[in-house]
């Protein structure tokens, strides 16, 4: 586990609290020795600051972003919307606002890895086909007509919640919470913010999809092939 953090305080307090639950961690004091630390040393999850002195958090997750798939908790002093959806956007998979207690790190931690441990093993088939589009669960691969769909960690979870509901209505809060996490029922303009973005990689009409279908006021339908 990396925690990439300048102040030196915060990176004591979470190496002890994540060390006394058993976990192996790493430290960085910035963007760059945290980006060679996950490309040297593969860390199972990162804990991100958002203010960091070579570069901003959600660049340093857009960089890691482009390599791999590691679970990403940012750190911030602040809990506007706005941060959460642009952190979401870069590949973070969840927030944790400063100050914060060892109950809330750890609940959160334990979390985003259930949920990136469930991704990796949820789907029944290794495959979903839908006409033009197929997706790989066992490689994380999404092809529309045969071209590779670049889809970020967030982007792929609700993709393939969909997909292995396919055929069912799934409202708006299970989606939110099998993909970001129990902390985020409610949060409807997070969840249509993805889905447009969603449909704009997979649709050959966004303002009239044939995959993702909306049941307006209940959540969204993906349709079988």
């Amino acid at each position: 586990m990396l925690v990439v953090d300048d102040e030196r305080r915060y990176r004591e307090l979470l190496d002890m609290n994540l060390s006394r639950r058993g976990y192996h961690v790493l430290q960085a004091v910035d963007g760059l020795s945290a980006l060679n630390a996950v490309e040297l040393e593969e860390p199972g999850l990162v804990v991100l600051d958002l203010k960091l002195p070579d570069m901003d958090g959600y660049e340093v997750c857009r960089r890691i972003r482009e390599h791999s798939t590691v679970p990403i908790i940012m750190l911030t002093a602040q809990a506007e919307q706005e941060q959460k959806i642009r952190g979401l956007k870069v590949g973070a998979d969840d927030y944790i606002t400063k100050p914060f207690s060892a109950e809330e790190l750890l609940a959160r931690v334990e979390a985003v890895l259930r949920r990136a441990e469930t991704a990796r093993g949820t789907s029944v088939s290794p495959t979903f086909d839908g006409g033009d589009l197929h997706i790989d669960f066992d490689q994380r691969r999404v092809t529309l007509r045969g071209q590779e769909v670049e889809l970020s960690p967030g982007e792929y979870r609700l993709l393939q919640q969909l997909a292995v509901n396919a055929g069912r209505v799934m409202f708006q809060d299970e989606l939110l919470r099998r993909v970001w996490g129990p902390g985020y029922s409610g949060a409807t303009a997070l969840l249509q913010t993805a889905i447009r973005r969603l449909r704009r990689k997979i649709e050959d009409d966004p303002a009239s999809p044939h995959y993702i279908v909306t049941k307006r006021g209940v959540g969204y339908l993906f349709s079988k092939p």
